[in-house]
Parts: C-alpha cells; sequence; structure tokens
C-alpha cells in the first residue's frame, strides 16, 4: 500500500473515508502516533491481506480490527462472528513511502 495514496484519500474525504475503514479503537491508536498515515496505511494493507486470507466476501473492513500488544506486535480481531473458528495471523511493515502486510488463517483447533 502506498501511503501518499491512502494519505490523499483521507484527506479528499476526511472522515466519511477513515470511518468507513477503520474502527474508532484504530484511529486512535494511529492518530497517537507521530507516524499517523504509515500506520493506517499498514493497518488498510492488513485488512486487505485478512480479506484475502480468510476468502469470506461478508467481512468487511470495519469486522476487522488491527490492534497491538504493550510490545507492539500487531494482532487480528474478526468482529460480528464472521470469521468463526478462524485464527488470524499478521505481519505488518511500513517505511515512509510504502505499507506491507501478510496474513495468514487458520482453524482453531
Amino acid at each position: 500500500m502506498e501511503v501518499k495514496r491512502l494519505r490523499q484519500s483521507i484527506e479528499k474525504w476526511g472522515k466519511n473515508f477513515s470511518h468507513r475503514i477503520f474502527t474508532a479503537d484504530e484511529l486512535a491508536y494511529c492518530e497517537a502516533k507521530v507516524s499517523k498515515f504509515q500506520n493506517l496505511a499498514g493497518r488498510f494493507a492488513a485488512k486487505e491481506a485478512v480479506f484475502k486470507a480468510v476468502g469470506n466476501q461478508r467481512i468487511g473492513f470495519k469486522d476487522i480490527c488491527i490492534t497491538n500488544d504493550k510490545h507492539g506486535r500487531p494482532s487480528c480481531k474478526v468482529l460480528n462472528n464472521k470469521a468463526k473458528g478462524i485464527i488470524i495471523h499478521i505481519s505488518i511493515s511500513h517505511v515512509k513511502n510504502y505499507a506491507v502486510a501478510h496474513a495468514i488463517a487458520t482453524k482453531k483447533a
């Protein structure tokens, strides 16, 4: 994901865009960061990776919440019972201009 492209979308459409894509927790976390748009781009990339890993076409952007633990490790929660029985592992990386994410979906044992 190009950080610049996400930033332009948010600047053009404002809260209409960001509130359609990100949860309140995600927005609050990223707003507190110096690299706000890099973090948002990482979450956007992670959500797209989750869509592909899960393959459930009923999952929307706001059904996925990307959080970080106290050590900064990202994790994924699928809300609204849209991915019952599935555990999603994610990895996110970002630099000044780009963000990338990978997701692996496994069945709960």
